[in-house]
């Protein structure tokens, strides 16, 4: 079978240029691995983790935040099989629906590890053992990343005590002490979730602060709300061990800037380090694909590799790794495989830690303004000047808007607090058209609504704020 284009990996970036080359009228195969389409973000990633984390917020809000609200409710019970079965329950619905797409946009959808044999060949080795080879005048790599682990040590894995996102996604029991290793978007989630269904959770973390690349001054709050909740922080802290122990693991760790070490005792260690570019058995090397210093598949301005006719997407590319950012270029790689002008603005790409409270940001952090010696105004306004999060009592947080000083363009826009995730995007759509912070603030905002508080902060940015 000959096509125009085969996509290598069902994932969120794979899936979506599948679908888009289709739609342009070019003949698509998709090839996939696991059983079920989605890739890590559908069914071991973003879907399965965002479900446990709304049902944990529910049984947090029953257990301690109904009754200031008026309503008095017996103390919740946890039916931890019963969450288990509503995660995977949303994970079957949109694997499916995803399975659906690919026959209604006529694409084929073929099961099974894909190797490069060079340009325009691809070879699809089945479960069975049988192996085909698919002609195609483009190869898209959509193969997604894998979990990273921690430099220079060698950990057991074994998704059962030591565990990645993927078996902290589901465990058979809340455990009484977890011990996360790093700070990031994964262990933070992962963390408030277990945290709420009452384990001691403890996060330790190479940098000196949580959320790395996040804005300096959000992640300090962010931190104080966390600990709030119960979390305790290990900061500036070098892991130099994890281990299995009979009643569970520990983990060894030292001071970055030197001292003594300490160990912790858990009965789960949740490794969530980042993630590795999944390159492993393409055929890359045989190929001629050149990979870079971080193990990324190198691409030009439109995606191709080094070799005519294949091309790279989403984590196995430079850039960060989100799902929409994979979308984003699959989308815009099939426009230009159909003659078309696609583009990904990378400056506007947002970003989510869906914790409760929520943190979100879009564009340029202060650090990074700075660094660069851009002159920049700051206008930040607090949930707790708020009339819709008083009512609702989701005052903690606030919107920090950052505009060039000169020209009042938005450079950059961070919010934490309740429902951050959907707010952000007005601020997106804002820099995708290169508006300012006066053209944002002079936006009518319906009242009452948590997104004044975008607004005000915007007002902030260029004058001042009417509510504060």
């Amino acid at each position: 079978m000959s096509y125009d284009v085969v996509v290598i990996g069902a994932g969120p970036g794979g899936y979506v240029a599948a679908i888009k080359a289709a739609q342009l009228g070019l003949k698509t195969a998709i090839v996939e691995k696991r059983d079920t389409l989605g890739g890590t973000c559908l069914n071991v990633g973003c879907i399965p983790s965002k479900a446990l984390l709304y049902a944990s917020e529910i049984f947090a809000s029953a257990q301690h935040g109904f009754e200031a609200l008026g309503v008095s409710v017996s103390k919740p019970k946890l039916d931890l099989a019963g969450m288990m079965a509503h995660k995977q329950k949303t994970v079957d619905g949109n694997t499916s629906g995803v399975a659906f797409l690919m026959k209604k946009n006529k694409i084929d959808t073929i099961y099974g590890t894909a190797k490069i044999l060079g340009a325009g060949k691809v070879e699809v080795a089945a479960k069975d053992g049988s192996k085909q080879t698919l002609e195609t005048k483009n190869i898209i790599i959509a193969t997604g990343s894998d979990v990273a682990g921690i430099p220079g040590l060698k950990i057991d894995i074994d998704e059962k005590v030591i565990v990645s996102s993927t078996g902290a996604l589901s465990l058979a029991k809340v455990p009484q002490h977890m011990v996360v290793v790093g700070a990031g978007v994964i262990g933070s989630e992962l963390g408030s979730v277990w945290s709420r269904l009452g384990a001691k959770v403890t996060v330790v973390e190479f940098l000196d602060k949580v959320l790395g690349p996040m804005d300096g001054e959000v992640s300090k709050q962010f931190q104080k709300l966390m600990e709030k909740q119960g979390i305790e922080y290990k900061l500036g802290a070098k892991v130099t061990g994890v281990e299995k122990t009979a009643s569970g693991a520990k983990v060894t760790f030292e001071p970055v800037k030197g001292g003594s070490a300490e160990t912790l005792e858990a009965d789960i260690v949740l490794v969530a380090t980042g993630r590795r570019p999944y390159t492993e058995g393409l055929g890359l090397k045989e190929a001629g694909v050149t990979l870079d210093e971080r193990g990324r598949v190198n691409i030009d301005s439109h995606w191709q590799t080094n070799i005519a006719g294949i091309y790279a997407i989403g984590d196995v590319v430079k850039g960060p790794m989100l799902a929409h950012k994979a979308e984003d270029e699959g989308v815009a790689l099939a426009e230009i495989l159909a003659g078309q002008k696609g583009h990904v603005n990378y400056d506007v790409i947002p970003s989510v830690v869906y914790t409760e409270p929520e943190v979100a940001s879009v564009g340029k952090t202060e650090e990074e303004l700075k660094a660069a010696g851009i002159e920049y105004r700051v206008g930040k306004f607090p949930f707790s000047a708020n009339g819709r999060a008083r009512a609702m009592l989701k005052t903690d947080g606030f919107v920090k808007i950052l505009a060039c000083a000169k020209t009042d363009k938005v450079l950059g826009g961070h919010i934490l607090g309740f429902g951050a995730g959907e707010m952000i995007h007005e601020i997106a759509v804002l820099m995708e058209f290169g508006g300012s912070s006066e053209d944002l603030a002079r936006t009518c905002h319906a009242h009452p609504t948590m997104s004044e508080a975008v607004k005000e902060a915007a007002l902030a940015a260029f004058s001042k704020p009417i509510n504060m």
